[in-house]
């Protein structure tokens, strides 16, 4: 039946809302899991790095540690031999002996180094700054380069360094060639390369000290060192624990400077633990007792991190 005029039809069922029929609505994602996402996104290459380039060879290296591996010829499964033979390594107990000697001598003199450039240059002056970036050219200069350098510097007849100590009637000592200054001559290089980074590090840690705690220390008539020692010191303790961490790190993994400039001598006097393995893997080809060597070396440094944490927690508190 036709509908009247101006009267439009409907069947019963067209004015009920089907849900079949509405058009579908993109999903909106909440804020929070488009940054996890987001998160995640630049999380996985540096991720996948580290998997590949770090803790896959750190598990090939625990493989070979146990094996005798030579490159030329397939690994012979030894067990722990290779950890057992280290601890009767008359070398290796040398190696360490230099390695701790090295790190008693540069951990104290490059902190102190670091945090007094950067008290002095812990202002806004022009000078201040170009210093700041004169003092931190060694750190990303090649370390051939400044190893060259020092060689010339340390040279006992012609060198720069017993020529100033001449002025004052001191006559230097052979540095690299005398068995008991090489490696003291190692360290002054590796502190006047190294210093730049961790005066940047102490640099943020001093500003971030309250100067209204300083003002209200020198209106008590609080002198410098006692504005030093009780307000800066204290505002810059996670700066140190840092800083300290870092050089006990580096003073274990010292390499470069000893090969290039005294190849571990005079007399064994400059090898060290990173020496010592470069040498039994690269110059003997025994890549499990250096992998071996390794391992011990890892323990050694989480050991003096884990005791430099405890002493650091225990000043804090």
């Amino acid at each position: 039946m036709k509908a009247p005029f101006g009267i439009t039809a409907h069947r019963p069922h067209d004015s009920i809302d089907d849900p079949t029929q509405r058009p579908k609505r993109a999903k909106r994602q909440s804020p929070s899991s488009r940054q996890t996402r987001a998160a995640w996104s630049f999380l996985a290459i540096p991720a996948l790095f580290f998997l590949v380039f770090t803790l896959l060879p750190v598990i090939l290296a625990a493989g070979v540690s146990l094996t005798e591996y030579s490159i030329v010829q397939a690994p012979e499964w030894l067990g722990l031999d290779n950890y057992s033979r280290a601890f009767h390594d008359p070398y290796l107990w040398i190696a360490i002996r230099n390695t701790l000697y090295y790190t008693l001598l540069y951990v104290p003199l490059g902190l102190i180094t670091s945090l007094a450039t950067a008290l002095l240059l812990n202002r806004n002056a022009r000078v201040a700054r170009l210093f700041r970036t004169l003092f931190y050219i060694p750190v990303v200069s090649s370390t051939v380069a400044t190893a060259t350098i020092w060689y010339w510097v340390l040279n006992p007849q012609k060198g720069m360094l017993n020529a100033v100590l001449g002025l004052f009637g001191i006559s230097g000592p052979a540095w690299l060639y005398d068995s008991q200054w090489a490696m003291v001559a190692i360290v002054l290089m590796n502190v006047w390369a190294g210093f730049g980074t961790n005066m940047l590090i102490f640099l943020g840690g001093l500003q971030g000290v309250s100067k209204d705690q300083k003002e209200a220390a020198q209106i008590d008539g609080a002198n410098p060192w006692q504005v030093f020692r009780y307000v800066t010191v204290p505002g810059i303790s996670r700066t140190m624990f840092l800083v300290t961490t870092l050089l006990i790190i580096n003073s274990f993994q010292v390499f470069d400077q000893a090969y290039i400039l005294t190849k571990g001598g005079p007399g064994n006097s400059t090898i060290t633990i990173v020496y010592y393995i470069y040498d039994r893997g690269f110059g003997s080809l025994q890549m499990g007792y250096a992998s071996a060597i390794s391992f011990i070396l890892f323990a050694i440094i989480f050991v003096f991190s884990l005791i430099n944490t405890r002493l650091s927690k225990g000043e804090n508190q």
